[in-house]
């Protein structure tokens, strides 16, 4: 396998995953296909999340995690097979997600499956992705008397 390929689709699931965390929303879209498909495992909403077409997914995750919400997903594991212009990708995940509107604190960890292509431009991008849970928790924030943020990217610095 080129080792030029693998490192492209790496290149692609991190970009995918910064500019989430980030809330780049331009060079978050430019990660996927126009016809990418999400299917996320979302046990907090009580229902499977699937989202169609790339400007979906922008569009959920856009309103979805706005300033209110600080996220960080960290992958590992990569087994990626490529066969010509198709690859398809399995990540472990582990994510955090803060709710500050609603002090909560919500962990867990998963498994990505993806499907990518490399498009005209030469670029890969991500045409479906999606994982399944292997763990999801909640906490309030409030049961942690002694927590304190002293830093938070997208609030006031007194309201950090």
């Amino acid at each position: 396998m080129d080792p030029t390929t693998l490192e492209e689709i790496r290149q692609v699931k991190y970009r995918y995953l910064r500019c989430l965390d980030l809330k780049l929303w331009d060079d978050f879209a430019d990660a996927f296909t126009d016809d990418a498909v999400a299917a996320y495992d979302t046990p907090m909403l009580r229902e499977p999340l699937r989202l169609a077409g790339r400007d979906a997914i922008v569009g959920y995750m856009r309103a979805t995690l706005g300033a209110g919400m600080i996220t960080t997903h960290l992958v590992s594991h990569p087994e990626i097979e490529v066969g010509g212009d198709d690859a398809t990708g399995s990540w472990c995940l582990e994510d955090t997600v803060i709710v500050m509107e609603h002090r909560l604190l919500i962990r867990g960890a998963g498994y990505y499956r993806d499907t990518y292509r490399r498009c005209p431009d030469g670029r890969w991008r991500i045409s479906a992705t999606g994982h399944e849970r292997t763990y999801e928790l909640s906490v309030s924030l409030d049961d942690l008397p002694s927590l304190r943020f002293t830093a938070n990217r997208w609030a006031s610095p007194a309201g950090a």
